[in-house]
């Protein structure tokens, strides 16, 4: 799985297309041109999703006290863990190891074996897989909102604006199946620069909406303690959920060395990587922090599950279309940025089963009118298409926003975000058993197994009770 550094340029998940035989000269010439900048774009891209419109919702269920302070501590657990990660993408030296770890699974490969990295794989494929859907579902909901601030604005505040999902969970999808043609990730730094402009725009929006709102009210609302609820359990499962729907916002990691092995060196990647990811984190959590208690400030106990959907803001109608719009914009590039992976993934083991298929290696310039000239793939447009439709067709199923998010979050965040970093970090320091390195980062690990297994009973129970109700 992995690659000695002189054959790196044929073989890369974010770099290639799958092999073919008209694509060899191509393949030999590829170069990493990725700074600093390029891949702060690509995990901002990655961070700012979907996930922080629920941040209003989760503080107010958190309360003033628990809900900054998670949002911190995740901020810097996120550090943390993408700084070990970092040095894992050249192997057995984090700077001058010359086998390359292209992605996620084959640094797991190289440090833990073939075994641990079978199980990073299924949590990896199940977490690009459940993005596509969170991300599906998000922008439908989106477009929905823009159908109903238009409504509201003409009909008035109290109009029976309601429109179903079905209809644009499926032209989001229609959509995807467009753009997973695009062959790699080299081949879409414009997607991730327009996505990220987006995120930028849309959580600027909210973040306004929100201070607005709070110099309107006159007053800061909201409880230390957070929303009130009937019972200690309820409390609990909100809170839990909440906790799910935060790691959900935070985690990147399953992307981080496909987006360091689109970097240039020297100087070293892991070097340039790690300055990438301190940067685009601290960003992210400023503005994460920003939009949660500036939400949770202007609506209190009553902040909605997606703050610039669930209409706690009304008007300007106009801007909250526009911040609409930028969600959806966005999230068809993030969609990308987490489904590029495991094409490639998929795409290459199919390609070595079949090395003498023309279904598979062969590809066709198509020119359309108006249309730049493109290749055409008839796995990439097979696979991918029904890959397209698979996360629709649960985005369909499960439409609910917080609940999915949640699982998600808590479901993936502590094998991949936390586990696996430090088993990594431990194999590549030869890190010996009870010395105070030994013990802190056990102790880190297990704190952070406890907040996965309450936030994923939580979101789990959630999902469960608003499927049934």
């Amino acid at each position: 799985m992995v690659e000695v550094e002189e054959q790196d340029e044929y073989s890369n998940p974010l770099l290639t297309d799958i092999p073919s035989s008209s694509s060899d000269s191509h393949h030999a010439s590829l170069k990493r041109t990725g700074t600093v900048w390029t891949a702060i774009a690509h995990i901002i891209t990655g961070v700012i999703g979907s996930g922080v419109l629920s941040l209003a919702w989760s503080v107010a269920q958190l309360g003033w006290i628990g809900g900054p302070l998670s949002m911190v501590v995740f901020g810097v657990i996120t550090i943390i863990s993408s700084n070990l990660l970092c040095d894992c993408y050249r192997y057995p030296d984090p700077e001058v190891g010359r086998i390359r770890n292209r992605s996620y699974a084959e640094a797991v490969s190289s440090y833990l074996g073939k075994k641990s990295s079978w199980v990073a794989g299924i949590f990896l494929q199940e977490s690009y897989f459940g993005y596509g859907i969170a991300y599906t579902i998000t922008s439908a909901i989106s477009m929905r909102a823009i159908l109903k601030s238009n409504c509201y604005h003409k009909e008035g505040h109290d109009a029976p604006c309601e429109y179903g999902d079905s209809l644009f969970i499926l032209l989001f999808g229609g959509v995807q199946v467009m753009f997973s043609q695009i062959p790699d990730f080299h081949n879409m730094q414009w997607l991730s620069i327009i996505a990220a402009v987006m995120s930028f725009a849309y959580t600027f929006i909210g973040l306004g909406l929100g201070f607005a709102n709070v110099l309107e009210n006159g007053e800061i609302r909201g409880d230390l303690s957070g929303v009130s609820t009937s019972t200690v359990a309820e409390k609990v499962w909100l809170s839990s959920q909440a906790i799910g729907d935060i790691a959900f916002a935070f985690t990147y990691n399953v992307i981080l060395l496909d987006i360091e092995d689109t970097l240039k060196a020297p100087p070293p990647e892991n070097k340039t990587m790690k300055k990438a990811s301190s940067i685009a984190i601290l960003i992210t959590s400023f503005f994460f922090l920003c939009c949660g208690c500036s939400g949770y400030a202007a609506f209190g106990n009553q902040a909605p599950g997606n703050m610039l959907t669930g209409f706690g803001f009304y008007e300007p109608y106009w801007l909250v279309d526009v911040a609409n719009a930028c969600i959806v914009l966005h999230l068809v590039g993030g969609y990308q940025i987490y489904s590029q992976p495991l094409f490639a993934v998929a795409e290459r083991q199919i390609a070595k089963k079949h090395p003498n298929s023309r279904f598979v290696n062969n590809e066709y310039i198509i020119k359309l009118p108006l249309l730049p000239q493109f290749k055409l793939n008839l796995l990439r447009l097979c696979f991918r298409t029904a890959y397209v439709a698979s996360t629709t067709g649960l985005a369909l199923l499960f439409p609910y926003f917080n609940q999915v998010l949640g699982v998600l979050g808590a479901l993936n965040f502590w094998p991949l975000a936390i586990y696996f970093p430090v088993e990594m970090y431990l194999a590549q320091n030869n890190v010996r058993a009870w010395t105070s390195t030994w013990i802190v980062l056990q102790a880190f690990r297990l704190f952070c197994l406890l907040c996965t297994i309450l936030a994923f009973i939580g979101s789990v129970q959630g999902l469960i009770s608003n499927k049934l109700s």
